[in-house]
């Protein structure tokens, strides 16, 4: 039987796993050069390390694949429909923070809250004769939102790229991102709507719900998580 965890698999969030297992006690290694994708995990045995870019943890987690990852709480739910049905948060790791928020041009003096923005959306559709467009990667969070807050006569239009510049460079009116201090949003000429917080995301151990727990993996489980003290 073997227990298999998905961390990231480069930069800060893979370094600060690393770390956050460390302090318990379980030493996560990379094999190899940066360029493999296999590892080892020494200090509890049956635990094999999977190494992922951090968006494909929650759908391999969903699938089964792995039984335990480490990602963003944003990630989870904007992959995963029905997340809670499929993946269950272990533990908060405290890293990785960062907010997804709701933001328009500053000079939108008349545009303060999420009230005002559906306001402006229907001028806006009224005026140009299409729907004000909102740049983002998180389409089914934002959709959601959106709905829930009475938003309409808007459109989403994906970005994989700088979000922030989409309203500079003319491919949206406003955008939905995530950020941790601001600081580019300001840079942008952006603001953030006072009631435009998505989600509070932070990286997060799930346990996967559709992998498989026969006796021998809930064991390992039970093992690895008294000594992560969960």
């Amino acid at each position: 039987m073997t227990l298999k965890l998905g961390v990231p698999s480069k930069g800060r969030l893979m370094e600060k796993t690393f770390a956050w297992f460390g302090k318990h006690g379980i030493e996560l290694s990379r094999s190899g050069s940066d360029r493999e994708y296999a590892g080892a995990v020494t200090g509890v045995e049956d635990v094999e390390l999977v190494l992922l870019s951090a968006s494909e943890i929650p759908r391999e987690l969903s699938a089964g694949r792995i039984h335990l990852g480490v990602t963003g709480t944003d990630l989870v739910r904007e992959k995963l429909a029905a997340w809670e049905s499929q993946v269950e948060e272990l533990a908060p790791m405290g890293f990785g923070q960062a907010d997804l928020i709701i933001a328009v041009p500053k000079f939108w003096v008349d545009v303060e809250s999420l009230e005002d923005l559906d306001a402006a959306a229907a001028a806006f559709r009224t005026e140009h004769g299409f729907r004000l467009r909102i740049a983002t990667k998180y389409h089914r969070l934002i959709r959601e939102f959106l709905r829930e807050h009475g938003v309409a006569d808007y459109q989403l239009v994906d970005s994989q790229g700088a979000t922030e510049g989409a309203v500079k460079n003319e491919t949206a009116e406003a955008i939905a991102d995530i950020t941790s201090t601001g600081e580019t949003l300001r840079a942008n000429h952006l603001k953030i709507l006072p009631d435009g917080l998505v989600h509070r995301s932070q990286a997060t151990l799930l346990r996967s719900r559709k992998a498989c727990w026969k006796n021998g993996e809930k064991d390992i489980l039970k093992t690895l998580t008294a000594a992560l003290k969960l």
